[in-house]
């Protein structure tokens, strides 16, 4: 008897042709985004050129030339240095004021019910959606009608007032997310009020103080119109550029504007980058 032994059959298998890369389409959608970026880009593009610009008459409107010159020359204008230290410090203090007032509106408002939540969150949105010339007119009416003079003080008052609702809304968005089970953790582990806000509630819901912060911010030190109706004999930047544009505008305001505004870009970076940290 004779057996009979079959060969192993291998199976191999043929290679699939490989697909060619898609070329990617640049659709109408990419094209409107393109030149939407572009026409938001450009006017802070000519800013930062023109402070390059060796201009020799007071126009600043006809490129002539490159040169650092302004850079180093930037503090000769004083009464253009003394514009933006008004701007400056008042940002700076309207900003604290009203992040610690504010925080602690939305705070209340995202956390607790009392009488009148109701209208103040109206009287929030409205302050926000309020245009500015109505809120300007307002506050001086109040200022005149308090008999109080116009100056430095009245800008950073009028500035904290309208700067307030954007920190509260900001703070209470970020208060309602939070997990209530947490503070009652800290809580049942014997931590008081103070030091639950402190280690607990502040940690939690300071992405959302540090946004309202920039805003109140970037608020205050571009704002014209109401500073206008409030400011008095106090200068800040914006009207001092806006009366410049009568006898013709400087290359220091293109070199102050481009600092502001590298200066606001590093601080947006860096609060993204922590932002994007503490979620991990």
């Amino acid at each position: 008897m004779t057996t009979h032994t079959e060969a192993p059959v291998t199976l191999t298998k043929t290679p699939r042709p490989r697909r060619a890369p898609r070329r990617r389409r640049i659709s109408v959608l990419h094209l409107y985004t393109l030149a939407l970026i572009a026409w938001l880009i450009l006017p802070i593009a000519i800013m930062i050129l023109f402070g390059f610009n060796d201009t020799r008459s007071k126009q600043n409107f006809q490129w002539q030339g490159f040169t650092l010159k302004w850079y180093a020359h930037l503090f000769d204008k004083s009464d253009l240095t003394a514009a933006v230290v008004n701007s400056l410090t008042i940002a700076v203090l309207s900003t604290v004021i009203t992040t610690v007032i504010g925080t602690f509106a939305g705070l209340a408002l995202g956390r607790y019910r009392f009488r009148g939540k109701g209208s103040t969150n109206l009287v929030l949105f409205m302050a926000i959606s309020c245009p500015e010339i109505v809120m300007g007119a307002s506050l001086l009416s109040m200022f005149v009608t308090f008999n109080l003079p116009r100056g430095y003080l009245t800008i950073l008052l009028a500035h904290v007032m309208f700067s307030i609702a954007f920190v509260a809304v900001t703070v209470r968005a970020r208060v309602v997310g939070l997990d209530p089970a947490v503070e009652e953790a800290a809580q049942d582990l014997g931590a008081g009020p103070w030091t639950r806000f402190r280690l607990v509630t502040l940690p939690m819901i300071m992405p959302g103080v540090l946004a309202g912060a920039l805003l109140a911010f970037v608020l205050s030190i571009d704002d014209f119109v109401i500073t206008n109706f409030t400011s008095g004999a106090t200068v800040t930047f914006p009207l001092w550029i806006y009366g410049s544009t009568r006898t013709g505008t400087p290359p220091q305001v293109n070199v102050m504007g481009t600092i502001i505004f590298a200066v606001g870009v590093v601080i947006a970076v860096v609060s993204a980058r922590r932002s994007a940290r503490a979620r991990r």
